[in-house]
């Protein structure tokens, strides 16, 4: 491996642009592709193009679907090289980081094929269209409904909080395909082509003053029945291995993000907070936290129900960076608008209220406790 590792450090030299190391700002979402994104500043685009030649957007995927072929302990020599030299994520992906890894394990060879190599490529862009107005922690409850009619679906219905699909390509989108099953039962698992007839999206406006989220309703919606991803009815079992895998890559694009526990200590000082001893210490705890944290993250599994103890854990943190990050400002935290307060003091004050999301999305936290309690402890309902 240490030849392996030789590679990768000579090649992340020669190859990420110098504007690729530096740390990503707050309020910088970076490269999510697809058709409806704006186009990329030079580096970014460079940047991207290289990683997608390596296959290294998807690095543990097979060549043939546009990933890198590596294994798990090249996967984390990767990761620790891009983060000793500073290298952003090149694509931030819900196919990759959710979809993708549920296609190679349900999707037939013709949706593998059609998919993973435009995610890969950042040529198109996914969106989950799972919550709904009356079933969000209660999943299993949602009415969204599609009915087979030859050789497509109908779908009519209403999904909530569906991030970023206003600027999506296409969703994977949970539906009810038969009313009649048990509760569990009677889902089916669909892709969607967001420029379907019938779909409508309207952004939902959060207190931070912007939003990721959306509204989608679903009216006549036709999709071809070839994009049912395992077996009609059986799409919990699909549903539940996505969210696996999401709660994953909440936690790795975090840890990903990680340095910005320094910046806290940067703001502090620049602020004169870290006079005070009591500063200090939260300080050095959040840091010795958000440590402790990444380490975990990078040993843990990839998948599986551990991943509900690292989004818990993770988002908590998240929420108390941001708490202490304008707690260090003073008034100057409580900025919204206006020009005594510059854009990085207002960017700041928007995340912390932007963060108290972390804890619902993904599951809320009192969902995760339960699957914790259950899944990883084995307590008794």
């Amino acid at each position: 491996m240490d030849d392996f590792r030789d590679e990768v450090r000579r090649w992340l030299e020669d190859n990420c642009p110098p504007s690729m190391r530096l740390p990503v700002a707050d309020g910088d979402d970076g490269v999510w592709g697809g058709r409806k994104s704006p186009p990329l500043e030079p580096d970014a685009r460079l940047w991207l193009d290289r990683m997608v030649a390596r296959g290294w957007t998807a690095p543990t995927w097979p060549r043939e679907y546009g990933g890198g072929g590596l294994d798990e302990e090249q996967l984390k020599i990767l990761r620790e090289e891009m983060r000793k030299l500073g290298c952003r994520l090149p694509l931030k992906s819900m196919g990759i980081w959710m979809l993708g890894p549920v296609l190679l394990k349900y999707g037939t060879e013709e949706q593998k094929r059609e998919h993973l190599p435009r995610m890969a490529r950042g040529e198109t862009r996914w969106c989950q269209g799972y919550s709904e107005p009356e079933a969000g922690s209660d999943l299993a409850g949602l009415r969204t409904r599609a009915v087979l009619d030859g050789d497509e679906y109908v779908v009519d219905g209403r999904k909530i909080w569906t991030t970023h699909a206003n600027l999506s390509d296409w969703m994977f989108c949970l539906v009810r395909t038969d009313p009649g099953a048990p509760k569990h039962q009677g889902i089916t698992f669909l892709l969607i082509d967001m420029t379907t007839p019938g779909i409508t999206v309207r952004p939902i406006l959060l207190i931070s003053g912007s939003s990721p989220f959306c509204e989608t309703m679903f009216e006549g919606v036709r999709v071809p029945a070839g994009n049912v991803v395992g077996r009609p009815g059986g799409g919990w079992e699909v549903a539940k291995a996505v969210l696996e895998h999401e709660r994953a890559a909440i936690s790795a694009v975090r840890d990903d993000r990680s340095i910005a526990g320094d910046a806290v200590e940067d703001v502090a000082r620049a602020y004169g907070a870290l006079e005070d001893p009591v500063v200090r210490d939260r300080v050095a705890q959040l840091g010795i936290d958000l440590l402790a944290s990444g380490l975990t993250i990078r040993r843990a599994a990839r998948a599986g129900a551990v991943t509900s103890m690292l989004k818990l854990y993770g988002t908590e943190l998240s929420k108390r960076r941001y708490e202490l990050l304008v707690s260090v400002m003073g008034y100057r935290g409580l900025g919204w608008s206006g020009d005594g307060f510059d854009a990085q003091e207002l960017d700041r004050t928007r995340a912390w209220l932007r963060s108290r999301a972390s804890s619902i999305e993904g599951g809320t936290s009192e969902i995760q406790l339960n699957i914790i309690a259950k899944r990883v402890l084995g307590l008794p309902d």
